[in-house]
């Protein structure tokens, strides 16, 4: 780890936040969790002693240092907490290779704001002081309360808040019929945050058997997992989920469990069409929700199925940049219900991060509703409102400025476009996307560059990455089929994955042609 990062990280917070606390945080709480990995502990006893060297009040951690992110969210919501530091290398990453990290959430339970996270950058460029009571380690393994100087330290069950948050939202008691009539799943908690939560939700709560989840305890180094819920990293799963014996549902999440995975026997739910799914069966079948949605919302890149949903249901869909902070300010206005990401990210108002555990909670209340599986119901969906066949690819260590000119060429003649053939249809319109915030007026720009279809299908590119090994491309592909929607993802994405790299001269720009992920 490098000298003082977590020292610097978090006095910067304390003293960009100081103001918020009218200078004085005795009278305010601070919620301390993580997901496990290594050096998850060293860097919770540093966090106390700062905290208690800035006056805070009163500190909770989970115990053992875990703590899920939606449920360090819940915990500041629910608690009435000034916020909260989460422990994951997802965030402002440091340590051997980048992988741990941190980050600070605010009191609506959400990822701070960019004037938050400006105000933070700011203090750490003219820190010269650390404010830290010293002080003997802390029990971390054990619930109990701890004074460090003025500071109340209590270690809370990780769990608590947490899952009664999901009593509150879901029918627990009708979805313990499901193993009763001898419906199976398995979830693979990737030996991260997610293991304990899912191991006394799913067996304890529901009354799954023993054995429901696998790699259930969280692991300093996620015992050589990769933990990310996708169809590369979550092979086992992916493979158990295609022999004849597979259960009815397998599930997965993250390292800090904040993203999800949802296949049924030799079938995969794209994230789009995830949140499309939950978005139609929300209001009738998930108890939470019975009021209806104010809104509901996904990232610019995300496929369009939920949009044709929320039409359906003649409520407002919001299309924000790429960030689930974008999807807080519509929250926090009353907005906003549902929301999600194609990068296996899906949530809803309940607290203020994507939420992966809730997601396959939504999934269960839908199967045991419908008495259908997880391809009947995509099936049933498609043939309503139609299918998006989505597909991104990853273009990475390009040249830089090759691929800065490739993009910069494409954003020039993005208004010639329109009217043009491409891909089978023609351009019904291409532009940079920019965005303003409804709730604060903020504007975000230049947050991908988008062509739109006349068939309802389109392709957008973001460029990011300025590091030493180049840029990487993503290109989201999106064909929209009416009919015809059992065929392969990959036969009918062909001709429009053909046609976006030709628009931009990959090959010839960047010597490259395949990519190097494809999800």
């Amino acid at each position: 780890m490098q000298d003082h990062y977590v020292e610097n990280f978090v006095q910067s917070t304390f003293d960009a936040i100081r103001a918020d606390a009218g200078d004085d945080f005795s009278a305010h709480t601070l919620v301390v969790g993580g997901d496990g990995r290594y050096y998850n502990r060293e860097a919770i006893q540093k966090i106390v002693r700062l905290a208690a060297g800035n006056g805070f009040g009163r500190v909770l951690i989970g115990r053992g240092g875990i703590m899920s992110t939606p449920a360090v969210s819940a915990v500041i919501r629910r608690r009435g907490a000034l916020g909260g530091l989460i422990l994951s290398a997802s965030h402002n990453p440091g340590g051997r290779t980048a992988d741990f990290g941190i980050k600070y959430n605010v009191s609506a339970g959400g990822p701070a704001p960019e004037s938050v996270t400006e105000a933070i950058y700011a203090k750490s460029r003219d820190l010269d002081r650390f404010l830290s009571l010293d002080c003997e380690d802390i029990d971390l393994d054990t619930e109990n309360t701890h004074h460090v100087g003025s500071t109340e330290v209590t270690i809370v069950d990780p769990l608590l808040d947490y899952v009664a948050l999901m009593r509150e939202l879901f029918d627990f008691e009708r979805l313990r019929k499901l193993p009763e009539r001898g419906f199976r799943m398995c979830f693979d908690a990737l030996s991260a945050v997610t293991g304990p939560y899912a191991h006394h939700i799913f067996e304890d709560c529901l009354g799954f058997p023993k054995g429901t989840v696998v790699n259930g305890t969280p692991l300093e180094d996620f015992g050589g997992h990769h933990p990310d819920p996708n169809l590369e990293y979550a092979k086992e799963l992916v493979e158990r989920m295609q022999r004849a014996d597979a259960p009815d549902l397998g599930a997965a999440s993250d390292g800090d469990g904040d993203r999800n995975m949802i296949l049924g026997p030799r079938s995969f739910v794209s994230p789009g069409d995830s949140l499309a799914i939950i978005t139609e069966h929300a209001a009738q079948m998930i108890p939470g929700y019975r009021r209806g949605l104010a809104g509901v919302a996904r990232s610019m890149p995300t496929s369009t199925a939920v949009d044709r949903v929320a039409e359906a249901l003649g409520v407002p869909c919001y299309a924000t940049p790429t960030g689930w902070k974008f999807f807080g300010s519509l929250m926090d206005a009353d907005k906003l219900t549902i929301c999600g990401e194609e990068s296996f990210g899906t949530g809803s108002n309940h607290i203020r991060e994507k939420d992966g555990l809730w997601a396959i909670l939504c999934w269960l209340s839908v199967m045991e509703s419908t008495g259908k599986g997880v391809q009947e119901i995509q099936s049933d969906h498609w043939r309503r409102f139609g299918r998006s066949f989505y597909r991104r690819e990853d273009y990475e260590a390009l040249p830089k400025d090759a691929a800065t000119a490739m993009m910069e060429a494409l954003r020039e003649k993005l208004p010639s476009l329109v009217g043009t053939a491409f891909a089978g249809s023609h351009i019904k319109d291409a532009d940079d996307f920019r965005y303003v915030d409804p709730i604060d007026g903020h504007v975000s720009e230049h947050q991908g560059l988008r062509v739109l279809l006349e068939d309802g299908s389109r392709v957008v590119y973001r460029l990011s990455g300025t590091g030493t090994e180049g840029a990487t491309l993503r290109i989201y592909l999106e064909r929209y089929q009416k009919e015809d929607t059992e065929r392969g993802r990959d036969t009918v994405v062909a001709p429009l994955a053909a046609a976006a790299k030709e628009l931009i001269d990959l090959r010839a720009r960047c010597e490259r042609e395949h990519p190097s992920v494809v999800t």
